[in-house]
């Protein structure tokens, strides 16, 4: 049976970047009369190229700008470079510089499917899945058998609520991936949101052979009954995976969401709590605290709960819409505005943001502002509102699919 721990534990995002680079490189180092050197002596853009490239795969990623940079200088078109460029600016996650050199890089060499990916990957990396999705599936059409980009594809469908397309893209890997837990997890869920009963049956049924009774099995089988809503299920599932391995990242996470759905607050705070200490830089730890917090009317807790969540991440919807509140709650309506602002960049198309915007700006006399936001809830029953509330809640979907470490 596969190593279950060493194939969970195969992070998603955390692509080869050698592999990435290699992918570049076969297109070719800079052209340039000049490549092998100047007459003077001086270094010519190919040798700075290889230097880069050494600087990169050291980590050495300040050198590795500069040299890249210089090769740019030297040979403005040089896609290989840009490219690189990218990779570093991946590397230190400044995303939107990376999306600026490999979208140059793809204009200038539309060719390299190793762009397209990073590209892809870049908006990943931000949440931004409706934008990843056409440099994905522009790789998987050039390159059907690029299992990355598949997978890639096949979670961005998963996360932008696409079952049916989730399926017919991961379905293909079960086979050559019959042993990777998260693939077959994702699988099953997919197909039993897209009412396909014999794949999801299939999945399940491969996932159960190969988990045995391993920790991570039983973390997979608990987020599964966490999202038919069969919380019981899931404690029991989650529990014996901390048993099994009490520092398994998103064991504690997990309990605590199912606690949390229960409204056992106290239970539900311990594990977060739990999981913080086990991965301190988790933003949604501290998200699903504040919720607590919020729910007990612990406003200052919760306040401070969802500013450090937002320090780490500063994308969830959830934590700059409840600070949104707690300010107007306070009356601090520029501080509240400015969170409902952040949220509704966010969650454009969440009904609750939209009313608690509109009843911010009403209370800053923003009269017209304020009319626009309650002018798109008319149609809105309260019913409704209180189902995209909670839907804002619960935005929050497998995070340990999308968390990863540095590159």
């Amino acid at each position: 049976m596969p190593d279950a721990s060493r194939i969970f534990h195969r992070v998603l995002l955390q692509l080869s970047w050698t592999t990435i680079i290699a992918t570049v490189l076969a297109h070719g180092l800079p052209q340039n009369p000049q490549h092998g050197g100047t007459q003077s002596g001086a270094a010519g853009p190919a040798e700075v190229f290889r230097q880069g490239q050494m600087e990169l795969e050291r980590g050495e990623l300040k050198q590795a700008e500069a040299s890249f940079l210089r090769v740019t200088r030297m040979d403005p078109r040089s896609a290989a470079a840009l490219a690189n460029l990218g990779v570093v600016y991946m590397r230190e996650k400044h995303w939107d510089s990376a999306l600026r050199v490999l979208q140059h890089a793809q204009e200038i060499d539309p060719r390299l499917s190793g762009i397209k990916l990073n590209i892809g990957l870049a908006y990943f990396r931000q949440s931004k899945y409706p934008e990843a999705i056409p440099a994905f599936e522009s790789v998987v059409r050039d390159v059907p058998d690029s299992t990355q980009a598949r997978y890639l594809l096949g979670l961005c469908y998963f996360f932008t609520q696409k079952y049916p397309e989730a399926v017919k893209t991961l379905q293909p890997l079960e086979a050559a991936e019959s042993g990777d837990l998260t693939l077959l997890y994702v699988l099953a869920i997919a197909a039993w949101k897209a009412k396909q009963p014999e794949i999801e049956q299939s999945a399940m049924t491969r996932l159960i052979t190969v988990g045995g009774n391993s920790a991570e099995f039983h973390l997979l089988m608990g987020k599964a009954h966490l999202n038919r809503d069969e919380y019981d299920d899931a404690i029991k599932e989650l529990q014996l995976a901390a048993a099994a391995s009490p520092g398994l990242p998103f064991v504690h996470f997990n309990l605590g969401r199912a606690y949390l759905k229960k409204r056992d607050f106290d239970q539900a705070r311990a594990e977060f709590v739990a999981d913080s200490r086990i991965e301190p830089d988790v933003a949604y730890n501290y998200d699903q605290l504040g919720m607590i917090e919020f729910e007990l009317k612990q406003t200052r807790p919760a306040a401070e709960y969802f500013q450090h969540a937002l320090q780490l991440d500063p994308r969830l919807a959830s934590s700059h819409y409840y600070l949104a509140r707690i300010y107007k709650d306070q009356g601090e309506n520029t501080k509240a505005l400015s969170e409902a602002n952040a949220a509704a960049q966010l969650a454009p198309q969440s009904a609750s943001v939209h009313y608690l915007r509109g009843r911010i700006l009403l209370a800053l006399g923003r009269k017209q502002e304020a009319q626009t936001e309650i002018t798109k809830l008319r149609s809105i029953s309260a019913a409704e509102l209180k189902r995209d509330q909670q839907t804002l809640e619960n935005s929050v979907e497998d995070p340990e699919l999308v968390q990863s470490p540095g590159p």
